[in-house]
């Protein structure tokens, strides 16, 4: 049945009798009678109830009125459509497309609106930072200049944290991939994680395409490995993301996944080739180089390359930081922390712990007390599973899709070499990391010579890159769900590892009682390939019950993270909550956990997503 409606009628009276807080949503807090009648074109009349279905009915007019029309033709199916479905279907129809941006002409002008951008002036000014070796996108740029606020730099041939550090005065935006579109320059497309986030950040990417592969957006997957191909060759990394202030800084990386996962689609071998290369690259010169990011333990560490404190941080975050320092030197906390920033008051004990706190942002894990003041003495377990899924990764390719011979840079690989560095890996691992009393993987502080026994969710990283042995697996997993799991899946770390949390101790937002896409979805695939199946069900329904509920509850709200020990999506800790400030309609959900709940419903048997429309509570099933 679809029924005729007049939209802004129907929203005035709609609003005027359910939206009682005036926020421009209908949710369960909302105190109106939770019922509203329409009537269809044949004069039928149906009586739509409950929260769930009158915010749908909010959703469907806002739709209608932002494609131009003045009345709206909405169907009962989609008012009172399956929770599962209707999420997933939205995800796919429309969150991606809101996700999806290009740093062409086209692109440009939202960027102009960013909330980053930051500006004295009354009219925005972008400025855009090019590579020194890109002549396309110089020329590009400089021609749109001419029409758009912007400013074009080209950046120096070799970026040094010294340059870097002159550059946070005037942050901009770094540009990414051209290309040549029946003889228009176009911009290679990219999601970003949504909100205030509107560049390509590094490991939102990779989680954001498993997503956009199962619902058949292949162009867009494909589309962001080319662009970490261009900040490879270009900035010598794959970015924190694309601003000129992480310039100095990568992400956990997945690159190695990104391009298997697209090649099984598409089969195009030429651009595989051409991937591998680079991610071979991308290995040797970001991760193994001694000193740096690979230690003397042989194992990998996160360590941000920069100067100073990171730039993007809101005013005053490091007030703590700065005070006793500033008050020994008789100055205010501004005036030292400026002169420090420009490099004109020397702190060695600032300078490390920087170097600490833009490690911690380089692992995504920003922040916890897991890493927090000693992240670049931490040899984590996360970024060597990784580091070993790009090492059997390549092994498989080199092996399965070329022959065994890969010549790179004058040097013949074969998997042989690939699976000899991914077996000394797990050796170290197992040397370094494993703890058999405890039954898990921990990381291990260089500093102290010991490992950290912090139980984070990070722990089953090795299932996710194949790492374990069947013992290892399935005590990880038994101790591991055992001391982590909430009620609304795995929570980023134990309440006691944790800790107590005081007006000193304040809660970090990648800890207890936070839980996050990209651990749920490692730790899927990870009790899928061990075989784990029972574990695998309930830890998938917990989080898309979570999501599920929230989004019923809550006008359709799809945030960045959860508080999963009362799942729920009002999460306050540092930074709040993005995804959840937004008027009638989100249009963009957030990226990993759009394709978190896509990939948890490809995962999920038949009759828990019935149980799942029904919501049934996890503790009924479980």
């Amino acid at each position: 049945m679809t029924f005729k409606l007049d939209i802004e009628a129907t929203l005035k009276k709609l609003l005027a009798q359910e939206d009682t807080d005036n926020d421009k949503k209908i949710t369960v807090e909302d105190q109106g009678p939770k019922s509203f009648t329409i009537t269809s074109e044949e004069g039928h009349q149906h009586t739509l109830s409950g929260t769930y279905h009158l915010s749908n009915l909010l959703q469907e007019l806002i739709l209608a009125k932002e494609n131009g029309d003045t009345v709206a033709f909405i169907s009962l199916d989609h008012l009172e459509e399956p929770p599962v479905k209707r999420i997933s279907r939205m995800i796919r129809e429309y969150y991606w497309n809101g996700l999806t941006r290009t740093m062409d002409a086209s692109g440009i002008e939202s960027l102009l609106k960013d909330s980053k951008n930051e500006t004295l002036d009354e009219i925005a000014v972008l400025i855009v930072y090019v590579p020194y070796h890109d002549e396309q996108a110089y020329s590009y740029y400089s021609e749109l200049q001419k029409k758009l606020p912007l400013e074009v730099v080209r950046l120096p041939e070799i970026i040094s944290p010294e340059y870097v550090r002159g550059l946070n005065d005037k942050p901009g935006i770094l540009s990414l991939k051209l290309e040549l579109v029946n003889g228009e320059i176009k911009g290679v497309p990219f999601v970003v994680p949504g909100g205030r986030f509107n560049e390509m950040y590094g490991w939102d990417s990779y989680f954001e395409s498993i997503g956009l592969i199962l619902d058949d957006r292949i162009d867009l997957a494909r589309a962001m490995a080319d662009n970490f191909q261009y900040e490879i060759e270009h900035y010598g990394k794959i970015l924190n993301a694309n601003r000129s202030y992480y310039l100095t800084r990568t992400q956990p990386p997945f690159y190695s996944s990104l391009i298997s996962e697209v090649y099984i689609k598409t089969q195009d071998k030429s651009w595989l080739e051409s991937h591998l290369k680079t991610a071979i690259r991308e290995y040797e010169t970001v991760w193994m180089v001694p000193g740096k990011r690979l230690t003397g333990f042989k194992l990998n560490r996160y360590l941000a390359e920069g100067l100073g404190k990171p730039p993007e941080a809101e005013a005053g975050h490091f007030n703590h930081v700065f005070a006793g320092y500033a008050k020994e030197a008789g100055m205010s906390i501004l005036e030292y922390e400026e002169a420090y920033s420009k490099g004109d008051i020397k702190n060695p004990a600032l300078d490390k712990y920087f170097v600490h706190d833009r490690s911690v942002r380089e692992s995504g894990h920003d922040t916890s007390y897991r890493l927090e003041g000693i992240c670049a003495d931490i040899i984590p377990v996360e970024l060597n599973a990784f580091l070993y899924k790009y090492e059997t990764d390549f092994a498989k390719l080199i092996q399965g899709e070329f022959n065994n011979s890969f010549n790179y840079n004058g040097k013949n690989y074969t998997s042989e070499y690939w699976e000899h560095k991914a077996s000394e890996r797990k050796e170290l691992m197992d040397s370094l990391l494993w703890n058999d009393t405890e039954g898990m993987y921990f990381d291990f502080n260089i500093a102290t010579g010991a490992q950290t026994k912090f139980v984070s969710a990070t722990l089953f990283t090795p299932l996710w890159a194949g790492i374990c042995d069947a013992e290892q697996a399935a005590s990880s997993v038994k101790n591991g769900i055992a001391l982590l799991k909430e009620k609304g899946g795995i929570a980023s770390c134990d309440e006691a590892s944790r800790g107590a949390i005081s007006e000193h101790r304040p809660q970090k937002q990648w800890d207890y009682p936070n839980g996050w896409a990209p651990h749920q979805m490692m730790i899927w695939k990870g009790l899928k390939q061990y075989g784990f199946e029972k574990e695998l069900q309930e830890l998938v329904y917990r989080w898309l019950y979570m999501i599920t509920r929230n989004a019923v509850d809550y006008n359709g709200t799809i945030p960045e993270k959860y508080d999963v020990v009362i799942a729920t999506h009002k999460v306050f800790a540092e930074y709040g909550n993005v995804g959840t400030e937004f008027q009638y309609i989100t249009k963009e959900g957030f990226g990993w956990m759009n394709a978190s709940f896509q990939y948890g419903v490809s995962l999920l048997d038949e009759g828990l997503i019935k149980n799942l429309n029904d919501l049934v509570p996890p503790d009924q099933l479980f």
